[in-house]
């Protein structure tokens, strides 16, 4: 047994003494699994696939991103107002109701009148002072809804148009599955909150307004008749005498019988 263990041995290091040893290549000469790719390329592949696909995998320029056009929305005049709390919202409105109101439209509405002035013509100023603010309320609003509405669209669409350098050169980009359910998130819990109270304010004011005109028709109205009522009557006592003195021609050829 033992000189059979031994003539094992022996035969083993025999064979790994006279056996050929394989050279280990350096990693730039070993031969290239896929020669239609460039090593180099590859390499960059891989590489970008460490990146974010929103700054590595995304054609779009950085400010028609739909994401950065969020951003600078909120932060902008005056669309950030929509987005702020309900209390300061509704404060802004009013304030800039109130100003255009009163520099704008009640100066607007007292121009031109008279000076002896009635219960109407006051009413017809505050109606008209109002209208005017409101009018400017409803055009703000309105604007910041077309705002939303347009970068909202764009956050939840699943392609992205832009432009690369101009008007003449408009791309459309297919969002992939990871920057689609981040814009969508975005879009449906930070947008259609925005949407939904700027959407309630536009119904709110179009009724205000329609009730402030219909209220000035009124007033209008009320005025006109006022004012026919006031033409039939005459103001004096009339007589044969003054008739005479103003319009004699009148009287010609009729006895007087004046005292």
């Amino acid at each position: 047994m033992a000189a059979a263990a031994a003539a094992a041995a022996s035969l083993t290091s025999n064979l790994l003494l006279f056996s050929p040893t394989i050279p280990r290549l350096h990693p730039s000469l070993s031969p290239n699994p896929n020669p239609k790719i460039p090593r180099n390329r590859r390499i960059t592949a891989s590489a970008s696939r460490k990146g974010s696909p929103s700054e590595t995998e995304c054609p779009v320029p950085w400010e028609q991103q739909p994401v950065n056009e969020y951003q600078s929305l909120s932060s902008s005049f005056p669309f950030s107002w929509a987005s702020a709390d309900l209390q300061d919202y509704c404060s802004r409105l009013v304030a800039t109701g109130a100003a255009f109101a009163l520099l704008v439209g009640l100066p607007v509405a007292a121009f031109g009148t008279r000076a002896i002035s009635s219960d109407a013509d006051h009413l017809r100023w505050a109606v008209g002072a109002t209208s005017t603010g409101l009018l400017a309320v409803t055009l703000a609003v309105l604007r910041m809804y077309l705002g939303w509405a347009y970068v909202g669209n764009r956050l939840l669409s699943a392609t992205v148009e832009y432009e690369e350098t101009g008007w003449y050169d408009g791309q459309i980009w297919v969002k992939t599955p990871e920057v689609l359910a981040r814009d969508r998130l975005l879009g449906s819990f930070s947008v259609k909150p925005v949407l939904s109270r700027v959407k309630i304010t536009l119904v709110g004011l179009a009724a205000a307004l329609v009730t402030c005109a219909l209220l000035f028709v009124n007033i209008e109205d009320s005025k006109d008749v006022s004012e026919m009522a006031g033409t039939r009557a005459i103001a004096g006592a009339y007589n044969d005498a003054s008739a005479r003195s103003f319009e004699p021609d009148a009287f010609c050829g009729e006895p007087d019988f004046s005292p």
